[in-house]
């Protein structure tokens, strides 16, 4: 596995120390944070791979820990949970997370969370190409002329559903589908906000607009 260790950011001592453990036995290399400035410094220096981030930490909590870090870094962060409510979810996804896991879980749900992402962000698959966009699917990547797109996963399962029908109008609910592969018990307007940020980011890169067009009380479609 890779040498630069999982970046475990948990205050309680039980949960880490479970984790850490599961996998280690796994093949990984692991280390833990009980505070949120400090899992922002370990990240700084480059010392994770990936991240397991409690949201609720001393220090700074998830949420920040997670905003600051996308400031400069767009490692995998898999956020821990035991707040299932709609709006924290929502809040959690927006603020970068790639993924998030709800308390209590099992580690062996957790190990598989990290194995995706380590995936996605290292897959060396076949790409397919959609009018100057790129999707590597195996990492979960997608590129615009050849520059990576820095996407949460729910993003680039979205983008993706777009981009394979260009030009046809996708509901909400079929957005939906592609989003819940990875997040359960999702809703309409985590769509829209998806939707808002991927706008935001394809604008920042595509001279001609970001191409996704809302149709009112259908869904969204995306230009070529």
């Amino acid at each position: 596995m890779e040498s630069t260790p999982i970046l475990i950011a948990e205050d309680d001592l039980k949960i880490a120390d479970m984790l850490g453990n599961y996998l280690r036995a796994q093949g990984w290399h692991t280390h833990v944070v009980h505070n949120g400035v400090a899992a922002v410094n370990e990240v700084r220096l480059q010392r994770a791979s990936i991240v397991l981030l409690d949201l609720m930490l001393p220090g700074l909590d998830g949420l920040e820990v997670c905003r600051s870090i996308r400031e400069f870094s767009s490692v995998p962060i898999i956020m821990l949970t035991a707040r299932i409510d709609e709006v924290d979810r929502l809040l959690g996804l927006e603020s970068g997370a790639d993924d998030y896991v709800c308390k209590p879980f099992s580690p062996r749900e957790v190990a598989a969370r990290v194995k995706a992402q380590w995936r996605r962000v290292t897959g060396q698959f076949r790409t397919m190409s959609h009018g100057g966009f790129d999707v590597n699917e195996a990492a979960q990547r997608i590129l615009w002329q050849g520059r990576a797109l820095d996407l949460t996963t729910s993003e680039y399962r979205i983008l993706r559903a777009l981009l394979m029908r260009a030009g046809a109008i996708l509901s909400r609910a079929q957005l939906l589908d592609a989003v819940r592969q990875e997040f359960r018990d999702t809703a309409d307007r985590t769509v829209d906000s998806h939707i808002r940020n991927l706008r935001r980011k394809l604008e920042n890169v595509r001279p001609q607009g970001s191409g996704i067009t809302a149709v009112y009380g259908v869904g969204y479609r995306f230009d070529p």
